[in-house]
């Protein structure tokens, strides 16, 4: 697994949830025209 060292203001852990042809993962309401990264911390389990 690689290290990547980011600098923001909060986390949460969240599950990828299928959704359409893609998936998505969800985030607080609060969060709405932020930038956000997402990292993936395990392997797909399909």
């Amino acid at each position: 697994m690689d290290r990547h060292e980011i600098e923001g203001h909060e986390v949460i852990e969240g599950e990828v949830k299928p959704t359409g042809n893609g998936a998505h993962v969800l985030v607080p309401k609060r969060w709405r025209g932020a930038d956000v990264k997402i990292v993936r911390t395990s392997d797909p389990t399909e």
